[in-house]
């Protein structure tokens, strides 16, 4: 049964949540900065740099978002583990 007093995870580690911010902020920044890549040279097959610049953050943004992802889902899964090992812990006392 839930119960408010007993804890479902442990303490967080800024690091990773930190990383993640910074990784989705770029993701979000950088293609917003329309005058830095607002140029027709150098051309990709023909294509304008300003589109094929665009058309190349959507990997890259999937990736940045992935490891964010990964960060997040792995601190949070190591929080939940302490909390399992404290738990495990007063149980064999």
């Amino acid at each position: 049964m839930f119960s408010p007093d007993v804890p479902t995870r442990g303490p967080a580690r800024s690091g990773p949540y930190v990383i993640a911010g910074i990784l989705l902020a770029l993701a979000i920044v950088v293609p917003l900065f329309v005058p830095a890549y607002s140029v027709d040279e150098p051309r990709l097959a023909g294509m304008p740099f300003f589109y094929w610049y665009q058309m190349a953050w959507i990997p890259v943004t999937a990736g940045l978002v992935g490891i964010s992802y990964w960060l997040v889902t792995k601190e949070d899964r190591r929080r939940r583990e302490a909390v399992r090992g404290m738990a495990g812990a007063k149980e064999e006392q």
